[in-house]
């Protein structure tokens, strides 16, 4: 039954935002055939990242990407060690290339609005619910990784941050 809420809220969220949006704003705009190595090599690389925090959360998370389906364990597995927020980072890198595969100022201007969004979203949502429903291994693992932009090395000092073994890498 988790796997397919899990499916579900993949197909209704990242698949809509990603990809059916950007798809219809860029609708009737060719592609721009100089750009199709970058723009595809960043849709495909967003959509690896995106697949791969969905299993996360799936699997070490216990739960979905959806908020009215979320994980019941704190996950810092996987690209979790390096950054909080992977997830949102991969649907802008989608969306973005699909910008430059299109050369639309249109999806362009769509991915900063999702951008501005998803940090109002995690700042005034997504965090407090965290901190809430995780505590202290939430603040452990919030002081010790960055919301953003990635850690160079992944955080491996998981026991000293109090996190339980169930989410420890």
């Amino acid at each position: 039954m988790l796997l397919v809420r899990a499916t579900f809220a993949f197909l209704a969220l990242p698949t809509l935002v990603a990809g059916v949006m950007p798809v219809l704003l860029a609708h009737g705009t060719p592609i721009v055939r100089k750009m199709m190595v970058p723009g595809i090599a960043l849709v495909t690389m967003g959509g690896i990242v995106l697949l791969w925090c969905a299993r996360d959360l799936f699997v070490s998370g216990r739960g979905t990407l959806a908020p009215w389906d979320p994980p019941t364990h704190l996950v810092v597995v996987g690209l979790y060690r390096f950054m909080r927020n992977p997830m949102y980072v991969a649907v802008l890198a989608v969306v973005v290339g699909w910008s430059v595969l299109y050369g639309s100022a249109w999806v362009l201007l769509y991915a900063i609005a999702l951008a501005v969004r998803f940090y109002s979203r995690v700042r005034r949502q997504e965090e407090p619910w965290l901190q809430r429903q995780f505590g202290s291994e939430w603040e452990a693992y919030a002081s010790r990784t960055r919301r953003w932009f990635p850690r160079l090395r992944p955080n491996s000092k998981w026991r000293k941050l109090g996190l339980s073994s169930k989410t420890a890498p």
